[in-house]
């Protein structure tokens, strides 16, 4: 080969003239330089062993061939070219073909202890470029277990002499070690400063264009993190762009899920891109895959509608065998993004129930909290994790426990079998009466609640959160957590004062009592404004009625207004208002009048696919009726279906002579 090359190569420089060419021998030199090219492609394929003119593995060199003439000169031929061979040679890298596996590799790769791969520098063992780089990275493999000794690994005088090794021939470093010894210099912790880790993210930073994708990938899956805390902003930024460049070389769902978890939340473009890639694999995509793309979702709070269905179509559509972690994570996910997709539920609930006995308390209350941010309620479900419960009496924590009260509440649901509602409230007060002052003061008032939505609250639980010593850190709340908890502390005080006749004390200050701006300041939905226009033409006058009425236990009513005996409406003024804070009015009401509170229920006042108010709108209902009104209740699902002012009117008529005859009747 090297004769036919030295033999072609004469040929052309006898083609070629001292002066400018023309064009017929200009095409001719063209193809002849062609097949040079050729033929140097070929020398590339050579092995070492047959090759012995060749200069050190990882770079091509043209040995034994006349220098002279690849030079560039004056009076060289090749001088009339823009750019002579010569100098591309000298200015790009080339590199050869792997060599062949040598004694080294396997020691390299069969080492256990980080003192083998270091007696390699010393052992007469001829080191080229990239096996400095790979026992750099099987260092990093053999001391991730054991960060203690990286700190004496740092001050060994072979590692030092290992990295000046590398970074003396860091350009002939292959592409695959490359990325992975960026990798394992972050794992061994190498200061900031060092200058041979400055010199590797340097290399990388050059050769991002040539990088294939899947190495790219690579840096982004292992060393996204690191970047981060060693300050190497500028290769993170190019690192990204490039990814978000490139997104059409992905060909795998394997790596765009990965970088979804690891690069999506650090680039807006790149997500995007990567939501567009994983909706155009996603028909290839197994339930591991499905799982991962919901959870990265969901651990970022991004609510990618257009890819949330498209998973949620082949959950349902694809008989996938889902396991048991499968199941919980896509409970997980389905919850914490509130998305509602009633089929995939449902197979969650039913796959779910088989594994109820084998799951653990912590996955219980998980799971049940899960479907109840998703305001699903399924029957046989919540049935098995109550005997689940049960089963576990003695072994189950309080705060597990106390998650699984908490989601019965927000679904108000209780056991349909009145044996196993005893055994499990039960079980629930005798694990509070010697934990419950022991629990964060929210979540005291957290339980409490619960216990008052499914009206099993005892008062010496009501006494435990209403004392000045626990309810006195809410008063002056300002973050809207603290202000949740002061508003479910008004709930579980109307419940002490309507539900329980018999308490005492202690309850919270009037002043605690009056409603904040936060209890008005919300917006107006269409159905409360259509509500508020209609019952203001029924009236005729303003004082005959109140809208967005806040009262002192806690809920805001819609509407007030009083009907005398035979129906007629009354002014409000001057008559007496206990509900309100403080209370008003000094005039009794007439005998046989009716006060009647309008109670809106939107569509998110009720479970997924029911008509089942929620835990906390059916303890307002409770509590308005406690407190002396007569409910008129006005659902979402019946007003829209009435079109016309006529209709809605006739309706809330309707509605209010019901009230009246139903209490009538009691």
């Amino acid at each position: 080969m090297k004769g036919d090359f030295l033999g072609l190569w004469n040929h052309v420089l006898a083609v070629l003239p001292a002066s400018p060419c023309p064009q017929p021998q200009a095409a001719m030199a063209a193809r002849l330089v062609k097949q040079c090219a050729c033929l140097l492609r070929e020398a590339t394929l050579v092995p070492p062993a047959t090759a012995p003119a060749m200069a050190p593995v990882g770079r091509l060199r043209l040995a034994q061939v006349g220098r002279r003439t690849l030079t560039s000169s004056a009076t060289s031929p090749s001088s009339h070219f823009p750019r002579s061979l010569s100098g591309l040679l000298e200015k790009e890298h080339v590199f050869s073909a792997r060599p062949q596996q040598q004694e080294v590799d396997r020691l390299i790769e069969k080492a256990t202890q980080p003192e083998e791969l270091l007696e390699l520098l010393s052992g007469g063992h001829r080191l080229h470029e990239n096996h400095a780089a790979l026992v750099l990275i099987q260092l990093s493999r053999l001391l991730s277990d054991k960060p203690e000794h990286k700190a004496s690994l740092m001050q060994d005088a072979r590692f030092q002499q290992l990295l000046q090794l590398v970074n003396s021939q860091i350009a002939s470093v292959w592409h695959g070690p490359l990325v992975r010894l960026l990798r394992s210099l972050y794992t061994l912790a190498l200061p900031t400063a060092c200058k041979e880790l400055q010199s590797v993210e340097q290399e990388v930073r050059w050769r991002l264009r040539r990088l294939r994708y899947k190495h790219l990938a690579f840096l982004a899956e292992s060393s996204t993190t690191y970047m981060q805390q060693q300050g190497s902003q500028e290769l993170l930024a190019e690192l990204l762009v490039s990814l978000e460049r490139r997104w059409a070389e992905i060909e795998d769902g394997r790596t765009v899920v990965a970088l979804m978890a690891k690069a999506g939340p650090l680039s807006e473009p790149l997500m995007n891109r990567l939501e567009d890639k994983c909706l155009e694999l996603v028909e290839q995509f197994g339930p591991d895959e499905l799982r991962k793309v919901l959870v990265t979702l969901a651990a970022q709070n991004r609510r990618s509608v257009p890819l949330l269905r498209a998973v949620s179509y082949h959950l349902v559509q694809k008989p996938f065998l889902l396991t048991k972690g499968v199941l919980l994570d896509l409970a997980y996910a389905y919850g914490k993004l509130g998305f509602q997709q009633t089929q995939v539920f449902q197979r969650l609930a039913a796959d779910l129930l088989p594994h109820v006995p084998g799951l653990t308390s912590g996955e219980v209350a998980h799971c049940a909290k899960s479907f109840a941010l998703l305001k699903w309620l399924s029957g046989p479900l919540f049935e098995a994790f109550v005997q689940h419960v049960l089963d576990r009496a003695q072994t189950v924590p309080v705060p597990h426990l106390c998650n699984v009260l908490l989601a019965f509440a927000h679904l108000n649901f209780r056991p349909e079998r009145p044996e196993q509602e005893d055994q499990f409230f039960s079980l629930v007060h005798e694990k509070l009466d010697s934990e419950l002052t022991g629990l964060h003061p929210a979540l005291q008032v957290d339980v409490v609640w619960a216990l008052c939505v499914l009206r099993q609250a005892r008062e010496a639980e009501l006494r435990a959160v209403l004392r000045p010593e626990l309810h006195g850190q809410f008063l002056e709340a300002k973050s809207p957590k603290d202000q949740g908890t002061l508003r479910k502390l008004l709930h579980v005080n109307a419940s002490a004062q309507l539900e329980h006749p018999g308490y005492a004390g202690p309850c919270l200050p009037a002043a605690a009592l009056v409603p904040g701006l936060s209890a008005l300041d919300r917006k107006v939905t269409p159905l409360q404004k259509e509500l508020q226009d209609t019952l203001k033409g029924l009236l005729g006058s303003s004082d005959r009625g109140s809208f967005a009425v806040p009262t002192q236990y806690g809920w805001v009513l819609d509407a007030e207004v009083l009907l005398d005996p035979d129906g007629q409406f009354l002014p409000l003024r001057n008559f007496v208002a206990p509900h309100l804070a403080p209370p008003s009015g000094s005039q009794p009401l007439p005998p046989g009048a009716k006060r009647l509170a309008f109670l809106r229920w939107e569509f998110s006042s009720y479970g997924s696919r029911s008509r089942d108010l929620l835990g906390r709108f059916a303890l307002a209902r409770r509590h308005v009726q406690a407190a002396g009104f007569l409910v008129v209740d006005v659902p979402y699902y019946e007003w829209l279906d009435l079109k016309s002012e006529w209709q809605k009117g006739a309706y809330l008529k309707d509605k209010m002579r019901k009230a009246v005859a139903e209490e009538l009747a009691k």
